[in-house]
């Protein structure tokens, strides 16, 4: 196969993120499909051929893999390329991910490793409580769309009015904002020409509270009066309600929500949301887990393993939360901790956290604002114990080194990308560190994605495997 050439193949496995591989045995060729499932028969096109080895861009399937048993619940399937497993019933969705993580993992885990399963969202569908949104058109001239990115383009946008992983309030929103503008005659910002006017809309909503925030982006290139479009929002018939309505001014080229300006149009920059017994404000754009359901069993996994090392601790030991963002996971400990400190690079997180501690009445935390490796030397207290929750890419080795100058006889890590894991945890395993206990959590069903947790040990006192 060249590069270019247009082919079909059947995928055989599928590695973590959902890699199809597949072999011809007429060529000896084998290969490589992102986005497929087992089983699939694909059509492919060809961006590589190394040795043989072909690595092909997904452009259809042709024939289901006999574990889609289902049909698709969302209108955009298989062009949005968010909902891979979507025809997948969600007990094989779990064992899919269950297994790719094993193999990756494989090479850090010891026979002593305990794993404690993967726990399944509470909800399957209807579950993100926030959306990103860019406008657009699906194809040239075409009329106005507001939704995600079409698989593999920067251009052509797909409506998420029929997204079924998003909660039915925020679709119904996003389908009034797009119809709205576009009988008002609002163009769309052109990324290629830097012209035009719409940008992004961000939606975000509370599971436990209902309210919602909205944030429409747009250049400064042209004015409007977004009033009516603001009373047309206050009167739709949604389960929850709207605690504020925001306008974005962004002229800048980031093909990404980066405001220089907000004007609110209505209410307020933040809503509540209550997740196992502790309550947070959640502001315009903090994090926040988009899965709230799923991020309380993540939470209480956490302090489950945190709680296990109590006994090499000392009662009331010092914690610390790296990479805090509004610092969920170091609240949640606090009953557990003497002191718990929260680092964040992102200022608005930091002060949501602030905030947030003394909403729930907790005195023992303190947050700061910084790149990790630059705060930990100047933080007050010494850790006995540190929490791991970094971006996608994971921790820089520089920060790993800092951490364990302190002579700290555990560490939970959380993941959201578990090849970045592997790559901590191999570094880790040179510095004497085990994984003692690990496991999943769902906090993204119908997609490859899927959070672990690991309580990593210092070698020496490795194994700890009671039940």
């Amino acid at each position: 196969m060249k590069r270019k050439d247009i082919a079909c193949a059947r995928i055989e496995t599928t590695d973590y993120p959902s890699k199809g591989h597949f072999h011809v045995k007429e060529t000896g060729e084998t290969g490589t499909v992102k986005l497929t499932i087992p089983g699939q028969t694909v059509r492919f096109r060809v961006y590589k051929n190394h040795n043989h080895h072909v690595s092909g861009h997904l452009l259809e399937v042709v024939e289901r893999s006999p574990l889609e048993t289902r049909e698709p619940a969302c209108i955009p399937f298989g062009r949005c390329g968010g909902c891979l497993y979507q025809t997948v019933p969600y007990a094989s969705q779990l064992e899919l991910k269950e297994r790719q993580i094993k193999k990756l993992l494989a090479p850090v885990l010891d026979p002593e490793s305990v794993y404690d399963g993967i726990k399944g969202s509470p909800r399957e569908f209807g579950y993100r409580n926030k959306l990103d949104l860019s406008f657009g058109n699906e194809e040239i001239d075409g009329p106005l769309t507001l939704g995600m990115h079409r698989m593999r383009s920067r251009y052509s946008v797909l409506d998420a009015d029929t997204c079924v992983l998003a909660h039915p309030d925020l679709t119904m929103i996003a389908a009034v904002i797009r119809d709205y503008c576009a009988s008002a005659g609002l163009p769309f910002y052109n990324k290629i020409r830097h012209e035009g006017y719409l940008r992004f809309v961000l939606l975000r909503r509370s599971e436990t509270t209902g309210e919602i925030l909205i944030v429409l982006a747009a250049t400064t290139q042209r004015q409007h009066d977004f009033q009516p479009l603001t009373k047309l929002l206050l009167e739709l018939p949604l389960e929850g309600r709207i605690a504020g309505v925001w306008l974005a001014d962004d002229d800048r080229y980031a093909d990404a929500l980066i405001p220089d300006r907000l004007h609110c149009l209505y209410g307020r920059d933040y809503f509540e949301e209550r997740i196992l017994g502790l309550t947070f404000r959640i502001t315009l754009f903090s994090f926040f887990q988009t899965n709230t359901g799923g991020a309380a069993l993540l939470y209480d996994m956490v302090r489950s393993y945190v709680r296990r090392s109590s006994e090499t601790l000392p009662e009331k030991p010092v914690i610390y939360d790296l990479y805090c963002g509004t610092g969920t996971i170091a609240q949640i400990l606090a009953r557990e901790a003497g002191a718990v400190y929260g680092v964040e690079i992102v200022p608005e997180a930091v002060e949501a956290a602030k905030q947030n501690a003394e909403l729930n009445g907790l005195s023992n935390c303190c947050f700061y604002a910084g790149d990790v490796p630059e705060i930990i030397p100047s933080l007050p207290q010494r850790p006995d114990y540190v929490v791991l929750d970094p971006p996608r890419e994971g921790v820089h080795e520089k920060t790993l080194k800092q951490l364990l100058e302190f002579g700290i006889p555990h560490m939970v890590y959380i993941s959201c990308k578990a090849s970045s894991f592997l790559t901590d945890m191999q570094f880790l395993r040179g510095q004497g560190w085990r994984i003692e206990r690990w496991g999943l959590a769902d906090l993204f069903p119908q997609t490859p994605n899927v959070e672990a947790i690991a309580l990593l040990t210092r070698a020496e006192s490795f194994p700890h495997t009671e039940e």
